[in-house]
């Protein structure tokens, strides 16, 4: 297991949703510390250290909700892959919606890995187990 917490960055706006994602990366073995914005804008400012984050750390992981205000996460999610310098970081997209037509688009845009948000208690240690196998997966890889 890594000695060093991994930066994450969770774009969320939905504070239950926030609540949630919380709660299921506790359940996750990770360790990490967890940055977060409410927006898409805000999320392009983070990584790319402008505006209210000068000194935002470069996240190893982006957790991304696809329903966002201001810039949709899929308007993000489309910068991150076409920027060479932030192309390489994993982002995983959570979002309520199951429709394939949802997941099939987050996959052309590149996404790594799409997981359905939990929406009881009990499905947070599997879908933080999930989480973890992807970041296991994914460091093994590159």
């Amino acid at each position: 297991m890594d000695t060093e917490p991994i930066d994450i960055l969770l774009v969320e706006d939905n504070p239950g949703d926030v609540f949630l994602i919380n709660r299921m990366l506790e359940e996750c073995p990770l360790r990490y510390t967890l940055h977060r914005v409410d927006n898409g804008e805000a999320a392009t400012d983070f990584l790319r250290q402008i505006q209210a984050y000068p000194q935002a750390p470069l996240p190893q992981l982006i957790l991304l909700d696809l329903n966002l205000p201001i810039k949709n996460g899929r308007e993000v999610l489309a910068d991150i892959k076409s920027d060479p310098q932030l192309q390489h970081i994993p982002v995983i997209v959570l979002s309520t919606s199951n429709a394939p037509e949802d997941i099939e688009e987050s996959y052309q845009l590149k996404a790594d890995y799409y997981v359905t948000k939990p929406s009881s208690f009990d499905e947070f240690t599997s879908k933080a187990q999930d989480i973890h196998n992807f970041w296991l997966r994914w460091q093994k890889n590159n």
